[in-house]
């Protein structure tokens, strides 16, 4: 996939979170890799849903360095580098404040197995990342919850769950690609 088509899967996943009612204002954002060529394309940070084009997408480094757009990317970006850093089957991460999933992360509660539908997706209680220290948010908090959420993943698939909640922030999901993260 060249670039162009990278930058229109991003922009369409990220269309897709207005669409399902997963986002409101500007809070949330899709990302994807590109491994070969070593680029990271991500929604940018402040930009309305319903004024942005595929365009408008960053494209960044694996340090965060922006080498394409006139915009800069999501805040949240050091967070997806961590994911992609540790985690070579991720192709793909979303990143919403929708509701539901931001009221377990602020009760810092994991979602447990209750249906089928959730079986069918998850396999066993959707973890949710403890709060970071005072330190851990006064320092480099994007980066250092970006890590939390990988050292929650040490051993494991991250493929089989695909999902985790932020205590005090938010889910963020994950999978082979934009579509997949935000199907998830």
């Amino acid at each position: 996939m060249d670039l162009k088509e990278l930058k229109e899967e991003v922009f369409r996943a990220n269309l897709e979170l207005v669409k399902r009612g997963l986002v409101i204002y500007t809070w949330g954002n899709v990302s994807a890799i590109d491994r070969e060529k070593e680029l990271i394309v991500i929604k940018p940070r402040g930009i309305e849903y319903d004024d942005m084009v595929a365009d408008d997408m960053s494209v960044v480094d694996y340090e965060g360095n922006l080498v394409e757009g006139k915009l800069l990317p999501s805040v949240d970006l050091d967070i997806h580098i961590e994911i992609y850093n540790a985690f070579e089957e991720v192709g793909g991460i979303a990143h919403t404040h929708s509701t539901w999933a931001t009221a377990w992360s602020q009760a810092n509660k994991g979602i447990p197995v209750m249906g089928t539908t959730h079986a069918d997706h998850f396999y066993g209680t959707i973890p949710c990342v403890d709060y970071l220290s005072k330190e851990e948010v006064q320092g480099e908090y994007e980066k250092n919850l970006g890590l939390a959420i990988c050292k929650a993943f040490e051993g494991k698939n991250p493929l089989e769950m695909g999902a985790v909640l932020a205590a005090g922030h938010g889910p963020f999901t994950w999978g082979k690609d934009a579509d997949s993260a935000v199907e998830h």
